[in-house]
């Protein structure tokens, strides 16, 4: 390549499996407008923690990930933790959850909610 190369981070992603759980929330709420939106907080154990919420409405700056006809919200300060990271959904025998493979972070509480970069 010639001349100065231009890094160009990779966006969330939002997998078909979180998609297909929000979706089944959006249909059992009865609203098809529901949308998740996750965000970065401080606090936790290690610093900083994520958080999930669901909405209907889309903010100005919010950045907007689709997969499905389903929509993943990101706030602007959120987004620069969670560039590169991808958001999915996973049920087990300690329950069901969304959660976050973040490449940003360099170390990750055992409960998957809280980290540090």
């Amino acid at each position: 390549m010639s001349g100065a190369e231009t890094f160009i981070p990779t966006p969330l992603i939002l997998t078909d499996r979180a998609a297909a759980r929000v979706r089944q929330l959006a249909q059992a709420e009865h609203n098809p407008a529901l949308k998740l939106r996750v965000y970065v907080t401080g606090g936790g154990c290690s610093g900083f923690q994520y958080g999930f919420d669901f909405s209907d409405e889309v903010q100005e700056d919010d950045t907007v990930i689709e997969n499905g006809g389903v929509s993943l919200l990101v706030d602007p300060l959120s987004y620069q933790y969670l560039v590169g990271s991808t958001v999915d959904f996973e049920e087990g025998l300690a329950g069901a959850r969304f959660l976050i493979q973040n490449p940003n972070a360099t170390t990750t509480c055992g409960c998957g909610i809280s980290f540090t970069v």
